[in-house]
């Protein structure tokens, strides 16, 4: 598996002086999101395991509060808000998607009574 350590960087965004260099970066960071995604997931498993209704899964309130401190972490970083908060969006859409999806697999729905 990929990690910060184990695929070092070659070449900052200012040092690459080819699209090969830029391309390889781009790869490497993509790799790495893919594992830190990974490791996000493996949280709406344990939230899907932890919640005790199917209501609970979609929160809009804790959905809103991620996104405000997403906004606030991708200025502090330098990472354009119209990038982030998409991004986020999408992913957490994604997300409660397959936490339903887990959820549904771990308890699944009792028979309706006739």
């Amino acid at each position: 598996m990929t990690s910060y350590f184990s695929d070092p960087r070659r070449h900052s965004a200012e040092s690459a002086e080819t699209m090969a260099d830029v391309r390889y970066e781009i790869d490497r960071l993509d790799r790495l999101l893919v594992e830190i995604i990974t490791e996000r997931q493996s949280f709406m498993d344990a939230a899907a395991r932890i919640k005790g209704e199917r209501g609970a899964v979609h929160d809009r309130e804790r959905i809103e509060d991620v996104i405000a401190k997403v906004k606030a972490a991708a200025v502090a970083a330098g990472l354009s808000p119209a990038i982030a908060e998409p991004v986020w969006r999408t992913m957490i859409d994604r997300c409660i998607a397959y936490e339903f999806e887990a959820f549904d697999a771990l308890k699944p729905a009792e028979p309706a009574s006739s």
